[in-house]
C-alpha cells in the first residue's frame, strides 16, 4: 500500500488523508480555476471519495460548469485557502488541490484542460497532452 495523501489549508484548520493513488492529475485553464487560483491554471489532484477522509469546516461555494452540471469549491473559512472539489454528477470523486498537499512534490500533471481558455503567459509542459475543454469521458 503507498504512503497516504496528507495535506490541507494554510492555517491548519481544514485537514485530509487520502489513501490510495490519485486517478488523475490534471492542470485546468478554465477561466473559473484561473480566477479562483490567482493565476494562469490550477492544478488538481483527483481520488475516490470512499477513500478520503476529512477533517475541520469548510465553507462551500457552488458553482455551474460548462455541462450544467453543479462543482462545489471548497475553502478554509479562516485563512480562504481553496483546499478541494466536489461534482454533483460524480460524486465518487473528489478533488483536491495540488497546492493543498503536505508533499506537492507527489504532484505530476498528465494533461491540461481547458487549453483554449489558457494565457500565452502561462507556460505549460509542451509534453502533456492538452484538451480544448474536458477530455472525452
Amino acid at each position: 500500500m503507498s504512503k497516504p495523501y496528507t495535506g490541507g489549508c494554510a492555517c491548519g484548520a481544514i485537514r485530509y488523508e487520502i489513501a490510495g493513488e490519485p486517478l488523475v492529475c490534471v492542470d485546468c485553464q478554465c477561466r473559473d480555476c484561473s480566477r479562483e487560483s490567482g493565476t494562469g491554471h490550477a492544478s488538481h489532484v483527483v481520488f475516490l471519495r470512499a477513500n478520503v477522509n476529512l477533517s475541520g469546516q469548510a465553507s462551500l461555494w457552488d458553482m455551474t460548469a460548462d455541462s450544467g452540471n453543479i462543482k462545489t469549491r471548497a475553502f478554509c473559512p479562516k485563512c480562504g485557502s481553496p483546499v478541494y472539489i466536489t461534482f454533483a454528477a460524480n460524486p465518487a470523486i473528489l478533488t483536491v488541490r495540488a497546492a493543498s498537499l503536505d508533499e506537492p512534490h507527489r504532484y505530476s500533471p498528465q494533461m491540461v484542460t481547458y487549453h483554449d481558455s489558457g494565457y500565452a503567459w502561462d507556460h505549460i509542459d509542451s509534453a502533456l497532452p492538452v484538451f480544448a475543454k474536458m477530455p472525452p469521458a
